[in-house]
């Protein structure tokens, strides 16, 4: 139950519907980290999402019987204190609910940072560039 509330609590404090920004895909060098498919698990919802990261800019997400594409702008390097900021917004949606049973409206915007391991095989998504409000792991897919 905690986690189902963190993981709300966290869209929440992802999400910026409303807010009036322009973002415009931004491609990513071919070995970017994070290009790739990403899965996590949710098993309080016994359901889980995958996220698919094109170095063009673009992801293809899938969480539940929700399908949704969106456009992204991803820091091509981690900050100081290795976090990758990620604005992403949805641009196309199926109109079906994710593993939450909520439906992503088109125009969506969130704002994360990401947490790569150093393996490189998963990652922590935040609310800010700190530990203490995340998500995850979400963990590296070979192929999706």
């Amino acid at each position: 139950m905690k986690r189902a509330m963190l993981v709300g609590t966290l869209i929440a404090l992802f999400s910026t519907t409303g807010f009036p920004q322009e973002i415009k895909p931004t491609p990513l060098r071919a070995d970017h980290p994070l290009v790739g498919a990403w899965k996590i698990e949710l098993p309080e919802f016994a359901c889980s999402e995958v996220y698919n990261l094109r170095a063009n800019g673009t992801k293809r997400t899938i969480s539940g019987r929700e399908v949704s594409e969106s456009v992204f702008q991803i820091s091509a390097y981690p900050s100081a204190r290795g976090f990758y900021k990620w604005v992403d917004k949805i641009v196309k949606h199926n109109g079906k609910s994710d593993c939450t049973g909520d439906k992503t409206p088109v125009g969506d915007i969130a704002i994360s940072y990401i947490f790569l391991h150093p393996d490189g095989t998963q990652f922590l998504l935040c609310s800010e560039e700190s530990l203490n409000e995340c998500i995850g792991p979400f963990v590296r897919q070979e192929s999706v």
